[in-house]
């Protein structure tokens, strides 16, 4: 499905890095590591082939093959679609998406990427509305707050399963 649905480059390892950080809270909070970097991985499959549908598309091929609850999950990953946060799976993936594209971007502005990227370099660059200004602030904010995760420990959480995936990832 992802292959069929995306081709660009960058949205692959867009989805790629929110599978890493999915896989490796899945382990953290003791839920399936497999059912997470699948939502991570395939939470904007449809994006680029369906933008005006985006996520309904995904979302019902998913729930096509009896995956409810990744499907769920996905369709819920921007809080103004107003779908309710019923689990965890939901409001991490929520938690995750923008936050790492946003790390990422923060990691290409730096010389020696994610190596040395601290939290508090990610958090003065959130005060900056004109870096990354697509990023939505308040979906990063939220996505934390619903998942019950002090921001700064959220960010490095993230920062060091980037790290550790850098060279796959280029960052």
């Amino acid at each position: 499905m992802l292959n069929e649905l995306t081709k660009s480059a960058s949205l692959l390892r867009h989805m790629r890095t929110v599978e890493l950080v999915m896989a490796a809270y899945a382990e953290k909070f003791g839920e399936s590591k497999e059912e997470w970097a699948v939502a991570g991985l395939l939470h904007d499959a449809d994006y680029e082939a369906f933008p005006e549908k985006h996520p309904n598309v995904i979302v019902e091929k998913l729930r096509a093959m009896g995956e409810e609850k990744i499907a769920h999950a996905i369709s819920a990953h921007y809080t103004k679609w107003n779908v309710p946060y019923t689990n965890n799976l939901d409001k991490a993936l929520l938690a995750v998406d923008e936050l790492t594209g946003f790390i990422v971007a923060c990691s290409q502005v730096r010389p020696d990427g994610i190596a040395t990227l601290e939290p508090k370099s990610v958090i003065k660059r959130l005060k900056d509305k004109g870096f990354a200004a697509k990023v939505e602030r308040d979906e990063v904010y939220k996505g934390a707050e619903l998942l019950g995760v002090d921001l700064t420990e959220h960010i490095q959480f993230i920062i060091d399963v980037l790290r550790q995936n850098k060279d796959e990832l280029k960052i």
